[in-house]
C-alpha cells in the first residue's frame, strides 16, 4: 500500500483539509503501508509565500507523518511539482503525438456563452468543441492570441469510464456529457489534471483518498491513465466539512485554520478528537492522537453526508463566526 498527502500551498490548512488528510493517513497506516507527501504547487498565481512550510508544520502538529517528501527525500523525488516539469512535458508530448490533445484559445467566457443548457457539474461549463479541429499547430493557435498569451491543451474526451469508489461505490460517466477538458494551461504540460496522473503513476501510488468534490475529476483522470497506458490507483472520495449553510468553509464561517487554532492554544488532541468524532470514531470531547485512532479506523463508519461546522463545534474550538 502506498498513499499520498498532497497539500497545495495556495492557502492555510483548515479543519476540512485536516480531516481528509487524517483519513488518508489512517487508511494507509492502519494497513502498514507507506505514505508520501507531495507539494502540489502548480497553481502559480494563487501560491502563497511560506504556505508550503506552514502546511508541513500544521500536519506535524496534528501528529501526521510521512515516509517520503520534499523535506526528507525518497526514491520517487522530487516531491514538489514545480520540480517535475519535464515529466509533464513528456506526457503531454505523448498525447500530442497520438492526436489526443489539441490547442484551444477559448476563454472561460467563450465556453459559458456557448452553453445551450446548464451543465450538471455546476463548478464548470461543458466545452462545445470549438477548437477541436481548428488549428494545424500550436504556433497557429498562439497567433490567435494577444502577445504573451498561450493556448490551453484540451484532451479529446471519448467513451465511458467506470470505477468502484471504496466509499461511494460504483461510478460511471460518459465523456461526451462533459466534453473535452483542459489538461494544461502551460506549453510544457504543467497542469493539475495531467500532473497528478503522471505523478501518482510514477510514485507507485496505490490509493488516492481525497474529498468528494474531486469525484468528477476522477473520470477525466481515468481517461488520461488509459491514454498513457498507466494503471490507476484505488480511489476513495470522502465527504467534505461544510458550514451550516452547506457551503465550503470560508472566512465568513470563522477562522478554521489549523495555525489559528494552535495560536489560540487549542490542544492538537482536541482538534484530532473532533476530526475523529466527525468520522464516527470518537466520543464528543475526546482528546486523541492519530496513532490512538489506528485501531478505531473504519471507513464504513464515516457518515455519507458532509461534516458540519455548527455552533456547537465553533464553541468547542473557540471559533467566532465572521
Amino acid at each position: 500500500m502506498r498513499g499520498r498527502l498532497a497539500p497545495s500551498p495556495t492557502g492555510a490548512l483548515h479543519l476540512g483539509n485536516a480531516r481528509t488528510f487524517l483519513i488518508a493517513w489512517l487508511s494507509i497506516r492502519s494497513r502498514g503501508g507507506r505514505l508520501l507527501l507531495r507539494m502540489e504547487d502548480l497553481d502559480h498565481p494563487r501560491v502563497k509565500p511560506g504556505a508550503a512550510a506552514a502546511a508541513l508544520e500544521d500536519m506535524r502538529w496534528l501528529g501526521l507523518d510521512w515516509d517520503e517528501g520534499p523535506d526528507i527525500g525518497g526514491p520517487c523525488g522530487p516531491y514538489t511539482q514545480t520540480e517535475r516539469l519535464p515529466r509533464y512535458a513528456a506526457a503531454l508530448e505523448r498525447l500530442r503525438l497520438a492526436g489526443l490533445v489539441y490547442p484551444c484559445v477559448c476563454t472561460r467566457r467563450d465556453v459559458a456563452e456557448g452553453q445551450s443548457a446548464p451543465h450538471a457539474a455546476a463548478h464548470e461549463q461543458r466545452y462545445g468543441g470549438t477548437c477541436r479541429d481548428r488549428f494545424a499547430s500550436y504556433a497557429e493557435a498562439c497567433a490567435c492570441l494577444p502577445s504573451g498569451g498561450l493556448p490551453a491543451w484540451r484532451f479529446r474526451a471519448e467513451g465511458e469510464t467506470f470505477f468502484d469508489d471504496a466509499f461511494r461505490g460504483p461510478q460511471r460517466a460518459d465523456a461526451a456529457e462533459d466534453g473535452d477538458f483542459v489538461v494544461a494551461r502551460h506549453a510544457q504540460g504543467a497542469g493539475y489534471m495531467l500532473a497528478v496522473v503522471v505523478d501518482d503513476a510514477a510514485m507507485d501510488i496505490t490509493e488516492v483518498l481525497r474529498g468528494d468534490d474531486l469525484l468528477p475529476a476522477t473520470h477525466r483522470q481515468l481517461q488520461l491513465y488509459r491514454a498513457l497506458g498507466l494503471k490507476p490507483p484505488r480511489f476513495v472520495h470522502v465527504p467534505l466539512v461544510v458550514s451550516e449553510d452547506g457551503r465550503r468553509l470560508a472566512k465568513r464561517h470563522g477562522d478554521t485554520r489549523i495555525a489559528a487554532l494552535r495560536g489560540r492554544g487549542v490542544p492538537a488532541g482536541k482538534v484530532v478528537g473532533l476530526l475523529a468524532w466527525w468520522c464516527g470514531w470518537a466520543q464528543w470531547g475526546e482528546e486523541l492522537t492519530p496513532t490512538d485512532l489506528l485501531p478505531r479506523y473504519d471507513l464504513t463508519r464515516i457518515p455519507p453526508c458532509p461534516a458540519v461546522l455548527d455552533a456547537r463545534v465553533r464553541k468547542f474550538l473557540g471559533i467566532s463566526q465572521a
